[in-house]
């Protein structure tokens, strides 16, 4: 170790030296830049802004990863750690007397920080990765030039950061951009030229995303110019959506057309309904915040969409049924019912105010601080669970935190619990949730089957459909409706 710390304080000098001559000036700029994470948050928001699905995902893991590694190295490490930074090791009395500490150098939470940022982004974007990865390197040397640490010192982040990076794969995993085959061979449905026949609602409610940020109306323009036949028509707040889109599909069908919907999931949620009733292909153009069923069909921009419409490209895909006492609903996407519904009511009630993303934050600390688990009466039984989650098709990965379908028509329900009748439930759930290993965990239990009955809903007065909080009540029946929905889908293969 003596021979180490020697080799490291020669490297030291040396790099030291060039500093009085007056080389690579820049890197003191670099340095001062990679402060508090500023370079890596602006990077992170160039990404979401220009890089489109594939960097938004990049810049959101490249955050959180370089949050957990400058926790790992401010908080922890740094605290096990007793060497001091350069040159302060030289005069601790002097130190002492002035009663300032000696300030501690190993690891450098800096190049922890940029390694971090750096292999999320590899990990999303292994080109986008090697791009940064000159910008991460030049960080941890500035950080020897300006003599804030040994050279070991920003290798030890280096380590740090990067294996930080990696077990963030362990809760989230890394996205597949292939898309997932969504159905049998392809289903005919009318190619519409021009799109012609198409008549489509643009939900101007819809979240902030990507495509909508830029406004409603810049869409409605795109759309036209896509689709010049097509009409293209614009929801706005004061308009009443599923009297509009029931419109809209009564148009198409008068023309022997298709129904088409610009808006997240919840909006496609009511125009699947109206298309499976009136026996309507149906055109999904993303507009929303996350736009699970776009994306799950391989679609991911507005043109996506017009060219399948034109091509007369589609595809079959199962639907969700949600059957209670009060109403029978359709889900595309997701069932769910416990701590969730309670999460969907608390944002929808902040969201006007805050913001959907932050409203979210704020409705997720207050279920995992207050929700209690809900009592559900099946097979005969009681049975007490903080959440039944049921996907329409199979989901990946196994564990808490679906996030992408493996098929759209496979006839199966996604069906997961999470037991909350087991002594310790809640700290065990919050274990299970921040170690990774939620699959296999004695609180959580998946099975896939094609229906599942509920004889009572018990003391959980709603449901969420398609991220929609709704109320429910009696006995609750979920089963699949196999190929009843005709959806256009770019081409595969």
């Amino acid at each position: 170790m003596r021979r180490l710390d020697a080799v490291d304080r020669a490297l030291f000098d040396r790099v030291a030296l060039s500093r009085l001559r007056g080389t690579h000036p820049w890197l003191r700029g670099l340095s001062h830049a990679a402060d508090h994470g500023k370079l890596w948050f602006g990077t992170a928001a160039v990404l979401g802004a220009l890089g489109g699905r594939t960097g938004r995902r990049a810049a959101l893991r490249g955050v959180g990863s370089l949050a957990l590694a400058s926790a790992a190295a401010n908080i922890a490490a740094k605290q096990l750690s007793r060497r001091p930074r350069p040159g302060l090791d030289l005069v601790p009395a002097v130190r002492r007397l002035l009663r300032q500490p000696v300030t501690t150098s190993f690891p450098s939470g800096h190049s922890a920080s940029a390694a971090a940022f750096v292999t999320g982004v590899a990990i999303e974007s292994p080109l986008l990765g090697a791009a940064l990865a000159p910008v991460a390197a030049a960080v941890g040397a500035s950080r020897v030039y300006t003599g804030a640490h040994f050279p070991g010192d920003v290798l030890a982040g280096f380590t740090l950061g990067a294996a930080a990076a990696a077990v963030t794969v362990r809760w989230w995993p890394r996205s597949n951009d292939t898309p997932p085959p969504a159905g049998p061979p392809p289903r005919t449905a009318p190619a519409l030229p021009e799109g012609a026949g198409l008549s489509v609602v643009v939900n101007s409610g819809s979240g902030n995303g990507s495509l909508l940020a830029a406004g409603p109306e810049e869409t409605v323009t795109e759309l036209r110019a896509l689709l010049p036949r097509a009409d293209v028509r614009l929801c706005g707040p004061d308009d009443d959506l599923p009297a509009v889109l029931a419109e809209a599909a009564d148009r198409a069908a008068r023309t022997g057309g298709a129904l088409g919907v610009c808006g997240g999931d919840g909006s496609v949620n009511l125009a699947a309904s109206l298309a499976t009733e009136r026996g309507l292909p149906l055109a999904v153009f993303p507009g929303g915040t996350l736009n699970h069923f776009a994306l799950d069909l391989g679609i991911e921009s507005l043109a996506d969409t017009a060219a399948a419409v034109v091509a007369g490209s589609a595809c079959g895909v199962d639907l969700g049924l949600a059957t209670d006492d009060t109403a029978r609903r359709v889900f595309l996407n997701t069932f769910s019912l416990g701590v969730y519904p309670e999460l969907v009511r608390v944002r929808e009630s902040l969201e006007g105010r805050l913001g959907k993303w932050p409203a979210l934050a704020v409705a997720v600390a207050r279920a995992l601080a207050s929700a209690e688990p809900v009592t559900v009466r099946a097979g005969g039984r009681d049975r007490c669970v903080w959440l039944l989650f049921a996907g329409n098709g199979a989901y990946d990965p196994p564990g808490f935190a679906p996030t992408r379908r493996t098929g759209l028509a496979d006839g199966l329900l996604d069906v997961r619990v999470v037991d909350g009748g087991r002594p310790f439930a809640r700290t065990r759930l919050a274990a299970a949730v921040l170690s990774g290993t939620m699959a296999r965990s004695r609180v959580y239990h998946a099975a896939r089957l094609t229906a599942l009955d509920l004889d009572s809903l018990g003391d959980a007065d709603r449901i969420a459909v398609d991220g929609e909080s709704l109320p429910a009540a009696g006995a609750l029946r979920l089963a699949k409706a196999p190929n009843a929905l005709t959806v256009y889908r770019p081409s595969v293969g």
